[in-house]
């Protein structure tokens, strides 16, 4: 009988020229949202300074982070040995030496210009395979009771001056020290660096592993002057500190050279479009305020500006380097090691 009824109630809509109620169509199911992609990064740069920027990465990127840090060089050993295998998508490295070893290896990928451009010119690979993200002053880190700016050398020539011997402080096998050394033999030409390290040495500088054990002997007063990045001594208590930087006031003096951390994507890599995403949030405002108001570096995004207490650079006061000639650390290390000071 129900079935008889519903046929009647059928005829009934469609004789008095209405239409079968249909079933109210379904909204398609909403796609969940896609998985963000995982990013291997080498970092050269250590946990203490990169860290806590990572941590404030936006939770709506494209992409999550997994980062295994080093120093720059074992990690870039690291990537050249792996080849085709290596599981990096990003090397974030701590001088642009390094990056310029990788590019001249072929393997890096070139970036798009909308990476490239926006960075300041300089800082940015020619060949368009890394770009930088922040930079270090090579600076003396001098105790301000001994020395003033009458006192203080006038170029960095001037370290090898006999009247300097057992004042020095410098780490003979620190990276910063190896690439500014590269940017020295451009300027100068192999034997005139060498005997200017010849001078140097001889002047009996006290010897550290890195930059910032400088900062603190300069300021107790154990070494008159140090030979470091700019930034180690920000990272000083202010209260009570007497240790200060020096660059050299000489327009162009070779002792005055920026050398920046950056960025580059591994040619074979698979998620290239979340690591060009990872290297333009690098470069974001947000991340290059938070290298110089954090880190006491200088951003090379054009228009951020540095912290207070850090120096703004005049460009006719840095040297002219092309920063991948600081890739050519081969011959510089060799220099060291025939010295004995490797």
């Amino acid at each position: 009988m129900g079935k008889w009824l519903s046929l009647f109630a059928l005829c009934c809509t469609i004789a008095c020229g209405g239409e079968a109620e249909q079933p109210a169509a379904q909204a398609p199911e909403a796609k969940p949202p896609a998985e963000p992609v995982t990013l291997t990064v080498y970092s050269g740069r250590g946990e203490s300074m990169v860290g806590p920027l990572f941590e404030r990465l936006p939770k709506d990127a494209p992409f999550k982070l997994e980062v295994q840090y080093g120093k720059t060089a074992e990690m870039v050993t690291r990537l050249v040995a792996e080849g085709d295998q290596s599981p990096a998508d990003v090397i974030f490295a701590q001088d642009s030496g390094h990056l310029g070893v990788l590019a001249a290896r072929d393997v890096l990928a070139p970036l798009p210009e909308s990476l490239l451009s926006q960075a300041d010119s300089r800082f940015v690979d020619p060949e368009g395979k890394w770009v930088g993200t922040s930079g270090r002053l090579r600076v003396l880190v001098y105790n301000s009771e001994k020395l003033n700016e009458d006192t203080l050398p006038k170029s960095i020539e001037e370290l090898a001056d006999p009247k300097w011997k057992g004042r020095l402080g410098w780490a003979p096998t620190n990276g910063s020290l190896h690439a500014h050394l590269g940017a020295l033999r451009h300027a100068w030409g192999d034997e005139k660096t060498k005997e200017w390290l010849k001078g140097v040495q001889a002047n009996a500088p006290t010897r550290y592993p890195k930059n910032s054990p400088q900062v603190a002997a300069a300021n107790e007063g154990t070494i008159d002057i140090g030979w470091v990045n700019h930034y180690y001594l920000h990272r000083l208590d202010k209260e009570g500190r007497i240790a200060k930087n020096w660059s050299f006031p000489t327009a162009g003096d070779p002792g005055n050279v920026l050398m920046v951390a950056g960025a580059g994507i591994r040619k074979n890599s698979k998620n290239k479009e979340a690591a060009e995403a990872f290297i333009n949030w690098l470069l974001s405002e947000s991340s290059q305020n938070y290298f110089a108001q954090e880190g006491f570096e200088y951003p090379t995004r054009p228009g951020i500006k540095t912290h207070p207490d850090v120096t703004e650079l005049g460009e006719d006061q840095l040297a002219t380097v092309n920063q991948a000639n600081l890739a050519d650390l081969g011959p510089t290390r060799a220099m060291l090691t025939e010295l004995g000071l490797l």
